[in-house]
């Protein structure tokens, strides 16, 4: 799977910085779970959230890292949806009880039907079957999924398995499990899709998806149910919404409801209090220019800056107008400065509290100037 560093860079600091405290707004509801969040995944902010940093069990959730390679493996050509895979005997060890699709020994099965049964059946021996036919064997896969995981910036993540039963080196967090969702979304929107689909037969064995939200809400479109003993109920939810601003989408990460109905329950309330509570509001362009900065050295004196993708805030209901922005910068600016690398930083606060913070970025390349222009710059600088 090859990236750019880049685009890496770029959703690092999309997580890393744009996720913030929480605005002034109505209170969150009392949510039933060990832990939550709720996340709007357009501007990238957590609205509310309780111990969303705490280790968790992550049970059938980690399928989300399963499907994400797959998903990767069909992008690159490595593998395709019509292809037809034989599982190793290693699926019949895994556990009699536990969530399986129901593949038959040594019969050949499609990666279309796999991936139905891995996210629509949460099919341990799908899971299996796929870990498989990426990297050959399961322990090759489980060390794919930790450089993915380390990729993504999942940094109290540790995957052991494909599937997610339990074993004590299978461990994550409400929000890095966020993140994982949300980089499934965005890079794979033809594949989520499957995260919407009720029900699957195979091998004449109808299965029902375990997110009941998919009934409820019909603006609910995934994603994923994990059950353990000892881990409790959770459900990882997202739902598309339109508004009078545009498209708007919530993700909620509930681990450690007390059931299947009360992690549904849980779920759809705080999607619904933070599509009523807050509105998505665009700041920025990708690319436009927000100021004009001074440089020193170079071989132009101005660079003008921005952001290398479009940038929304989530306020409470009706606070827009309330928004105010300083930008900080680095001074002085010496050339020589690389398109894309970061410059400054752009706050933005809602009645005196900060809300977000974004990186600055120059727009532009910017060479050393002339060793005579250096030197002048130099001069200019001693008095500054």
């Amino acid at each position: 799977m090859k990236k750019t560093p880049s685009f890496f860079l770029a959703l690092l600091l999309f997580f890393s910085v744009i996720t913030v405290s929480h605005a002034q707004t109505a209170s969150p509801p009392t949510i039933v779970a060990r832990s939550w969040l709720l996340l709007d995944t357009v501007s990238g902010q957590i609205l509310a959230s309780r111990d969303a940093y705490k280790r968790i069990e992550p049970a059938s959730l980690t399928k989300l890292m399963t499907a994400y390679l797959v998903f990767s493996a069909i992008k690159e050509g490595r593998l395709s949806l019509n292809q037809s895979v034989t599982a190793s005997d290693q699926i019949w060890k895994l556990d009699k009880g536990s969530s399986k699709m129901f593949i038959e020994p040594r019969t050949p099965v499609k990666i279309q039907d796999l991936l139905y049964g891995l996210i629509v059946q949460s099919g341990n021996d799908a899971a299996m079957a796929l870990a498989e036919a990426v990297s050959g064997d399961e322990a090759a896969f489980v060390a794919l999924m930790n450089r993915e995981a380390e990729r993504m910036g999942m940094k109290s993540t540790h995957f052991s398995n494909p599937h997610g039963l339990p074993d004590k080196d299978n461990y994550s967090t409400a929000y890095d499990l966020s993140i994982l969702a949300i980089n499934l979304i965005r890079d794979y929107p033809e594949l989520y899709k499957i995260y919407s689909v009720r029900e699957f037969t195979y091998n004449r064995i109808r299965q029902r998806n375990r997110n009941r939200l998919l009934w409820l809400d019909p603006t609910v479109d995934g994603m994923k149910t994990g059950h353990t003993e000892a881990g409790g109920y959770s459900l990882i939810s997202s739902a598309k919404r339109e508004s009078a601003t545009g498209e708007r989408r919530m993700m909620t990460v509930v681990i450690g409801a007390s059931s299947d109905q009360m992690r549904a329950q849980e779920s759809l309330r705080l999607l619904n209090w933070g599509f009523e509570n807050f509105d998505t509001v665009k700041l920025f362009d990708r690319k436009q220019v927000i100021a004009t900065l001074d440089v020193w050295k170079g071989s132009k004196s101005k660079l003008p800056v921005g952001f290398n993708f479009d940038v929304y805030v989530s306020v409470p209901k009706g606070a827009a107008s309330r928004l105010k922005s300083v930008l900080e910068r680095k001074e002085p600016l010496v050339a020589p400065i690389d398109e894309n690398s970061r410059v400054g930083t752009l706050k933005m606060t809602l009645d005196g509290k900060v809300i977000s913070e974004l990186p600055v970025v120059a727009l532009e390349q910017v060479n050393v100037a002339s060793f005579l222009g250096r030197i002048w710059d130099t001069v200019q600088l001693w008095f500054k």
